[in-house]
Parts: structure tokens; C-alpha cells; sequence
């Protein structure tokens, strides 16, 4: 059988084997490549969905210092304004870096249900291998138990373009990889930018030049 056929069974979970391959591959636990990939877009969208959650409660929380920006504007306190619009930007540059990640995670789990359809794994894994470390790594600063999850997925996703690599004979081309993941990421911050016109209103243009000339936190 060639390599491609025997990629094909091994992809299905139909690859036969003798008795002593089927023990040793029942102690090392692997899975058909459809099944491993099922498993990534199931963290995937957990990853998805927790981001949402958390991004929501983002959102109430600057909707009320948000308010009492205005109430402080109101009541001609400079000040308070600017306390309250510095915590108000702080939220919403975090909330931005949050939106592109899930945005971007979204783009890797259609990538990934793609794969399920069509079997073109090779293709289409080896880009998202790059998205998901990097987006791993921004969410180790902000939310280190889905940093942690998302290590996780990009280890399962790297195991399999390795093996598919072994079976097919195709190297990955790095840079080309590079490029196609990087080009992922940066639509993510175009969407995420125009998401945040659509929820976030204006800050009052007192308190923003006040909490513009108060010093930053970080």
C-alpha cells in the first residue's frame, strides 16, 4: 500500500494491523487524525465561547465606569473623569486584544472543520499551527488557564503536521506559513478594530485628554 493509502485508513481510523501493532498502538492511545482534529475544535470553541463571557463582563464593567465618566464631567470634576476614563481606555485596549484572539480563533476552527469535510490536512493545519501559538502566548497575559488550554491545542495540531508530513512526504514551507498566519491575525485586528466602533461609544473629549496626560499604569 502507498504512503498517501495508508494516510487515508490512518485518517478514517481504518488502517488494519496485526495484533501486536493494534497492542502497541492501544498503549501509545493514538486516535484517527478525524478524531484528534475533533478534539482541537472542541477546545477550540470552548476557548471561543469563555473569551465571549469574559469580553461580556468587559463590557458591563466599562458601560458603568463609563457612566460615571459622564457624571463626573457633570459635576466638573476633571479628576475623577480622568481616573474613571483611564480605567475605561485600560478595559477596552484589553478588550480589543481579546476580540481580535477570539475573532482569530474563530477563523482557525473554520479552517478546521474545512479539514473535517475535505481530508486536505496538510494545507490547511500547518498555517493555523502559527495563529494558535501566537495567540496562545497573548492570552498567557490576560487569561493564563486558556493560554494554557490553547498550548494544548497547538501541541495536538503540531503532532498531527508532523505525522501528516511523515506520511505524505511534504515538508513545511515556513514562510509561506508564516505569511498566511500572520495575514490571519491582522484581518482579526481589522474585525476586532470595527467591532469596537459598533460597541464602544466615544469617551467625553475632557476626560479623554485628561486620562491622555495621566500617567499610564503599565
Amino acid at each position: 500500500m502507498s504512503r498517501l493509502g495508508s494516510f487515508n485508513k490512518i485518517w478514517a481510523g481504518e488502517q488494519k494491523q496485526s495484533f501486536t501493532e493494534a497492542i502497541k498502538e492501544a498503549i501509545k492511545g493514538k486516535e484517527p487524525i478525524r478524531y484528534r482534529i475533533a478534539v482541537a475544535l472542541y477546545k477550540l470553541r470552548s476557548t471561543v465561547n469563555r473569551l465571549e463571557v469574559f469580553i461580556n463582563k468587559l463590557e458591563a464593567r466599562d458601560k458603568m465606569l463609563f457612566e460615571r465618566v459622564v457624571e463626573a464631567q457633570m459635576a466638573k470634576d476633571k479628576a475623577r473623569a480622568a481616573m474613571y476614563a483611564t480605567e475605561v481606555a485600560e478595559i477596552r485596549k484589553m478588550v480589543k486584544t481579546l476580540l481580535a484572539t477570539q475573532i482569530a480563533l474563530e477563523q482557525v476552527a473554520i479552517r478546521l472543520e474545512t479539514i473535517q469535510i475535505f481530508g486536505d490536512v496538510a494545507s490547511n493545519v500547518i498555517p493555523v499551527v502559527g495563529v494558535v501559538r501566537e495567540l496562545k502566548n497573548v492570552l498567557r497575559g490576560i487569561m493564563p488557564e486558556l493560554g494554557l488550554e490553547l498550548a494544548e491545542v497547538e501541541e495536538l495540531l503540531q503532532g498531527l503536521v508532523i505525522e501528516v508530513g511523515e506520511f505524505t512526504g511534504s515538508p513545511a514551507a515556513h514562510g509561506v506559513v508564516s505569511g498566511e498566519a500572520r495575514k490571519i491575525l491582522e484581518e482579526a485586528a481589522v474585525i476586532a478594530e470595527q467591532r469596537m466602533k459598533e460597541r464602544f461609544p466615544d469617551l467625553p473629549s475632557l476626560a479623554t485628554a485628561e486620562a491622555e496626560s495621566a500617567p499610564s499604569k503599565s
